[in-house]
């Protein structure tokens, strides 16, 4: 009995040794998960830690951004309603250029009408005035003959006395309104305002109560056919000078006659005198 109670004993040694075995087996193993798990915990904490750092860095991020934003929708909302009022008073300007272009356009338009009822007002005293004129054109043209025959004419003489120094005495003849016939053409006529001859020449005289230039182009132009109705002054070997007269003559057509050669006479007091420039030679032919 006592060997059987020994073994059992020595069995019961062996599993309680086993057990505290596995007892310190299983202390090692939790102190080690405690560790681990403390560890892990710290880890943890350390993450909460940091994520909560993030997290308030974050949200003090937009924070940030949110005032930013605030601000610049604020200074964005003060821009509109600048631009808004300036709008405003670009319209208010627009608006009263608007209207002032209209009053402008309504005085322009009151203007036109009374410029239209001018001018047919003009029109009307314009025409009236034509007919006035070409009565009174009519009247002069009836008295061009007087012009010729009682102021050209007798400036003719002083004209050949200045230009060619001819006296009084030596002119041969002179004419007004000389109306002859071409001498070896029939039914060829030429009327002229005046001729005078003398000391060998033949001046050929073209009166206009108002001379210009193409007047005396025209009388230039014509000019040389005149010796076809003198020819016995052309067979003596008289030289042709031409001469135009008038009421008034412009300088412009004075330096014009001068270079066609032509005398110019224009009236003053009672008679006419030489418009020509000082040592003007005339053209003959």
């Amino acid at each position: 009995m006592s060997v059987e109670l020994e073994t059992r004993v020595e069995t019961l040694e062996a599993l309680m040794a086993d057990a505290l075995r596995i007892v310190r087996a299983t202390g090692l193993q939790v102190d080690r998960l405690s560790q681990e798990m403390r560890a892990f915990k710290d880890e943890i904490n350390a993450d909460t830690r940091a994520f909560k750092d993030e997290m308030r860095a974050f949200k003090d991020e937009i924070n940030a951004d949110t005032r930013a934003f605030k601000d610049e929708m604020r200074a964005f909302k003060d821009e509109m309603s600048a631009f808004k009022d300036e709008m405003r008073a670009f319209k208010d300007e627009i608006n009263a250029d608007t209207r002032a272009f209209k009053d402008e356009m309504r005085a322009f338009k009151d203007g036109m009408l009374a410029f239209k009822d001018e001018m047919r007002a003009f029109k009307e005293e314009s025409r009236a005035s034509r007919i006035e004129m070409n009565k009174r054109w009519g009247d002069l043209s009836a008295s061009l003959g007087l012009l010729v025959e009682n102021i050209v004419a007798p400036s003719i003489p002083r004209v050949l006395s200045k230009v060619f120094a001819c006296p009084d005495k030596s002119v041969e003849f002179l004419g007004a309104r000389l109306k002859l016939k071409h001498p070896s053409l029939p039914g060829r006529n030429r009327e002229f305002d005046a001729v005078a001859t003398g000391c060998g020449y033949v001046l050929i005289v073209e009166s206009k109560a108002q001379l210009d230039s193409g007047a005396v182009a025209e009388f230039a132009s014509r000019l040389p056919e005149a010796k076809e109705y003198f020819p016995e002054l052309v067979a003596r070997g008289h030289r042709f000078v031409g001469v135009v007269a008038g009421l008034y003559v412009d300088p412009s057509v004075v330096a014009f006659a001068e270079k066609l050669g032509l005398i110019v006479l224009g009236t003053a007091d009672d008679l006419m005198q030489v418009l020509n420039s000082s040592g003007f030679s005339p053209k003959t032919f």
